[in-house]
């Protein structure tokens, strides 16, 4: 599992086999419910229990605005550390021809009915500075162009309290690149 090295993971399934069974049985029970009881919701594909999840069901959320993301993980990362308070789209990855990801396994024919449709001031693409990251994130804002709708991308480049000197050399290229004015 991501994040989870072989070391790791033989450490937890036997800490729960010798001395928590009863843990590995919820574990398995609710791994059992979440498999069986999650879905995607049929607006943004965000894992959710009902048919349209609470973001995109919430009257509160600004409608004209719409945040392209590669994964459910990146939507709770932008819920958790920014004020943003529009809508979602989740890719459920990046476009990867090498890998066999292509526009039809990302849902785009799905983002498309949504920008022929609905009326968005702002399309956020917030997908990973990777390669395949900003090949999609051109890929979505061409599709958004035909739409006539403004299309923007977080930025990216040096993080907050990080120092120059411990950089890397494509990092602070990119930083560079992406400069604006403080004036």
């Amino acid at each position: 599992m991501p994040g989870i090295g072989r070391k790791s993971a033989q450490r937890i399934a036997f800490h729960l086999m010798e001395r928590d069974r009863a843990g590995a049985e919820r574990l398995s029970q609710a791994l059992a419910e979440a498999v069986a009881g999650i879905r995607h919701c049929r607006r943004c594909r965000m894992l959710t229990e009902q048919d349209v999840c609470d973001i995109c069901a919430s009257a509160g959320r600004d409608a004209s605005t719409l945040c392209i993301v590669e994964s459910p993980a990146d939507v709770m990362a932008v819920e958790d550390a920014t004020g943003y308070r529009g809508l979602y789209f989740v890719l459920m990855g990046h476009l990867s021809p090498l890998d066999g990801i292509g526009p039809r396994e990302l849902g785009l024919d799905e983002l498309e009915s949504r920008l022929a449709s609905e009326r968005f001031q702002e399309v956020i693409i917030a997908t990973n500075p990777t390669v395949e990251g900003d090949a999609t994130a051109h890929f979505v804002a061409e599709m958004a162009a035909r739409y006539e709708v403004p299309v923007s991308r977080i930025a990216h480049g040096v993080p907050l309290g990080g120092e120059l000197e411990y950089v890397d050399g494509g990092t602070l290229s990119h930083a560079f690149l992406g400069r604006r004015s403080v004036v």
